[in-house]
């Protein structure tokens, strides 16, 4: 074997939170060491420091931490009173935490369709969900619209169906911090919305975490006591039913230094995107940015006839490369979900994506000779 083929043969990480963590280096290990110095492990004074610094960041007025990204979607769910008999509008294709939440709560999860070049909400299939939900005597109460792969959804169309429908949004940008719509940053778009500082996100910290954005303060002090077993004066003066839900201290001072290199980052992941999209659009259908928007490439998704997908994934894994799929089943088709209801006439372009999807390396740390080993051996695996 020549040492090309050694070299190319090197494993690539899907996501590289080493690189990012090299380049960090001594900021972590200081802001990590200034919290155990002060051992203030829950609410030291990081948490409320990063809890202004994100929602300066996204230009919102307030951010409450809290211990997870679906914590952050459970707490305000329970804010907003979503229980039994009520029904929550959902993509059929995104992760399980958007429904997983609603059904914890009593509640009933209303599946609609996607956009096959977005991957987010389809706003026709939308308004059929909540005929839908309707029909099964169901009282539609919110919608939960998923920032899928780091796209924005079409939060004008959903806001506008939400005001006719006198509806609440909660926008679950787990995968989708940092991105903007139409010139407003995510967090400053619905009412209240959701993100996930769990390692793996673009935004993530060194193990779970969440934070709920808002620029409603009766809204906020709902959430800082829910996530607090639903303190009033103090924790032992119990006012409405909660949960345990805190960011940690450390946690917040780590993230706390990688939001200072988000911004670069976020131009790394789209200088990434653009390579990826000309290496491959010819091969692929590469996935595409609408006009006004802008992602935060929270994965990297390519589309390919119905039958190719593990064929390329094995020959990319001899390699060294791996890929993802997200999500081979939607959330209709999992065991735990299928009896809930879908919208009427069907949700036909989730269940073609979950046919077609892979997802490639991507990081704001993934060097142009590494990027091109991988596009060279997508071509190679897909080019007739």
């Amino acid at each position: 074997m020549n040492q090309r083929a050694r070299i190319d043969s090197t494993p690539i990480p899907f996501i590289d939170v080493g690189a990012q963590r090299r380049r960090l280096g001594s900021l972590i290990d200081d802001a990590i060491a200034r919290v155990t110095t002060h051992c203030l492990f829950l609410g030291g004074p990081e948490v409320a420091a990063f809890e202004a610094d994100l929602a300066a960041f996204c230009g919102a007025k307030y951010a409450v931490g809290c211990a997870s990204g679906t914590d952050a979607l459970m707490l305000v769910l329970m804010a907003q009173g979503i229980g039994p008999g009520d029904a929550v509008l959902c993509p059929a294709f995104t992760f399980c935490a958007t429904a997983e939440v609603v059904v914890l709560l009593g509640a009933t999860p209303v599946f609609a369709d996607v956009n096959p070049a977005t991957f987010n909400i389809d706003p026709s299939s939308l308004v059929r969900a909540i005929a839908t939900a309707k029909r099964h005597g169901l009282k539609p109460k919110a919608i939960i619209p998923v920032d899928l792969f780091g796209l924005p959804a079409d939060h004008d169309a959903i806001a506008a169906i939400a005001k006719a429908e006198g509806l609440f949004v909660l926008d679950d940008a787990a995968q989708g911090f940092g991105a903007s719509y139409k010139g407003r940053k995510l967090g400053t778009i619905a009412p209240a919305t959701a993100t996930s500082f769990f390692p793996a996100k673009p935004l993530g910290c060194y193990g779970d975490g969440g934070a709920v954005i808002t620029d409603d303060p009766a809204l906020v002090d709902k959430l800082k006591s829910l996530r607090v077993h639903g303190q009033g004066a103090d924790k032992y003066d119990n006012v409405r039913i909660g949960m345990t839900s805190r960011l940690d201290t450390i946690q917040a001072a780590v993230l706390i230094e990688k939001l200072k290199i988000f911004p670069y980052e976020i131009a790394a992941r789209n200088l990434v995107a653009v390579r990826y999209a000309e290496g491959l659009r010819d091969v692929a259908i590469v996935p595409g940015v609408p006009d006004g928007y802008t992602s935060i490439w929270a994965q990297y998704t390519l589309r390919l006839r119905p039958g190719l997908r593990d064929g390329l994934a094995a020959t990319l894994k001899a390699q060294g490369i791996p890929t993802a799929v997200y999500y081979p089943k939607p959330l209709h088709r999992l065991e735990a979900y299928r009896q809930f209801p879908v919208a009427d006439n069907g949700i036909p372009v989730t269940d073609q994506l979950a046919e077609e999807v892979i997802s490639l390396p991507m990081h704001g740390y993934l060097d142009p000779p590494t990027q091109d080993r991988v596009i060279e051996a997508v071509r190679a695996a897909l080019m007739p």
